[in-house]
């Protein structure tokens, strides 16, 4: 029965976003916060009819950790779940992303009106300086950035290694860092099609202020800070 409600909501995923894709590109003559208002409601209704049909929700801890000013969020990566609920849980944002994504058929549509720092992986140099330059640059104009340190989706109970643009961009601006853990990957697993019911927990860690420290000293409290977390969201869901 998962098999056919996940199908269903795929088919819904896949035909939204066509269908906001397309006024999507007309948005480019409006503000980015209305820009940005637009675009996140696929977000949201993927949000809404992954609970409706999958039965998958989602709790968020620590909201009260989320800072007044343009941050730097640096996320936990495990499936495709996170990358829409951080539409709905922050102000409006963009993200560090691998520049071929804007290249799918009309998904690459409306992440291109996000202006997003869209990076090549393999020109290392110059993907830090333009971390550095358009993360800063998206930050003073009072937008937020997602950035995935560990660069690709890791399976629970596993972590990759936790690369440093974001905290070279943190460092290099001044904006606070913003950690956030969740076990999403158990419920929406990274090449797994089934979606299983049950509640995601979103962890909302408390900011880092980049001021007097390294881009090392940064990356290293942004990884314990999230890796303590993780284990006590397994912790949490084993004692539910």
């Amino acid at each position: 029965m998962q098999k056919i409600k996940s199908s269903l909501f795929f088919f819904l995923m896949v035909s939204s976003a066509i269908l906001f894709a397309i006024p999507s590109v007309f948005t480019v003559v409006v503000t980015f916060e209305k820009r940005f208002m637009f675009i996140s409601q696929w977000a949201r209704f993927n949000i809404w009819t992954l609970e409706k049909i999958c039965g998958l929700s989602y709790q968020i801890l620590g909201k009260e950790n989320i800072p007044h000013e343009s941050s730097i969020i640096m996320a936990k990566h495990q499936s495709t779940w996170e990358t829409l609920i951080t539409q709905l849980i922050f102000p409006p944002q963009t993200w560090v992303l691998k520049k071929s994504l804007l290249n799918i058929p009309f998904f690459g549509w409306g992440l291109r009106m996000l202006e997003p720092v869209a990076i090549d992986r393999s020109a290392k140099r110059q993907a830090i300086e333009q971390i550095l330059e358009q993360g800063k640059d998206r930050l003073e104009k009072g937008r937020w950035i997602i950035i995935f340190p560990e660069g690709t989706r890791i399976a629970p109970g596993e972590k990759g290694k936790y690369k440093m643009g974001g905290a070279r961009l943190a460092a290099f601006s001044g904006h606070q860092v913003v950690p956030i853990a969740h076990n999403a990957g158990e419920f929406w697993p990274r090449h797994g099609f089934t979606k299983k019911a049950g509640t995601i927990t979103v962890s909302i860690l408390p900011p880092i202020d980049p001021a007097g420290l390294t881009a090392e000293e940064i990356n290293s409290m942004v990884e314990n800070t999230i890796e303590t977390e993780m284990r006590n969201i397994t912790t949490l869901k084993s004692t539910d």
